[in-house]
């Protein structure tokens, strides 16, 4: 066991389980720029002071999750003592955010390379510079969770399963995503490849512009915040992840897109 820092990067949409009821990956760097991953962590169960936002820093109590090999996977023994730090700003260019993500562990260009040293399990978490983002793709899926998974999951509520405390009936699962958002771009090589998005911020800009703009123009609304801005006008990375079925049966492409890092194109004074 180990207390450890933490900037947290990445949290993926909630998904449902039969395990765990409701599943978020979170992920982010330790101070010296390595990645790491907390899973399973029952985010929307924590307590409001232990809510962590993106690029906030945290100190948990950890240790290797003994059901995932990836090697950068831990989970927190007690979310109980999850203490909440500072929170790093985009001040100057978002200066400090590109110092930790960009200037320590490498900047990964070439996906075939990426995918080997996934099968070699030496990595299962990644920033990914993309040579071409070629689209940005919208594609409609089942709008509800499966029936069965939403009654077994309103049983353990009741019963005061759900990570193990008392009833929460007032605990609201979160509504499943209608589309499935996807970057398609090449590599450093040329190589194409389609990826899913799962991050959690995608799916509340979705449900923000539902609200905002109405259902059948948000799909569009979503699509022109990741294209026309973050891949037209931005510096975009993308944060990589292997999903833990597929990197176990070592998938040919076993990563998922888990967050995107978008700082804006540095001007000549800023490198100065």
């Amino acid at each position: 066991m180990a207390r450890e820092r933490i900037l947290i990067t990445v949290k993926t949409y909630p998904t449902l389980s039969t395990k765990y009821t409701e599943l978020a990956c979170t992920a982010g760097f330790r101070p010296d720029g390595t990645w790491i991953r907390l899973y399973p962590v029952p985010f929307r169960s924590l307590q409001n002071d232990q809510r962590y936002a993106k690029y906030q820093w945290l100190e948990a109590d950890i240790q290797r999750n003994p059901a995932d090999p990836r090697p950068e996977s831990y989970r927190i023994i007690d979310t109980g003592r999850i203490a909440l730090l500072d929170k790093m700003t985009t001040a100057r260019e978002w200066e400090d955010r590109r110092k930790l993500v960009l200037g320590t562990e490498p900047v990964h260009t070439n996906l075939t390379n990426l995918i080997a040293a996934a099968h070699a399990n030496t990595l299962s978490l990644a920033t990914f510079k993309p040579a071409r983002i070629a689209d940005f793709i919208i594609e409609d899926v089942e709008a509800e969770w499966p029936e069965h998974k939403i009654t077994e999951i309103t049983q353990k509520l009741k019963q005061g399963n759900l990570f193990g405390d008392g009833p929460q009936e007032d605990f609201k699962v979160m509504p499943k995503l209608p589309k499935k958002f996807s970057y398609q771009f090449e590599d450093d090589t040329g190589r194409a490849s389609t990826l899913m998005i799962e991050d959690w911020e995608i799916g509340q800009l979705y449900w923000n512009c539902v609200k905002g703009y109405g259902e059948a123009n948000a799909p569009a609304k979503v699509a022109e915040k990741y294209m026309n801005d973050f891949a037209r006008t931005k510096d975009l990375h993308l944060f990589l992840g292997t999903t833990h079925q597929w990197h176990v049966r070592k998938a040919p492409n076993p990563f998922v897109i888990i967050g995107t890092f978008h700082p804006p194109h540095q001007t000549q004074t800023s490198l100065l």
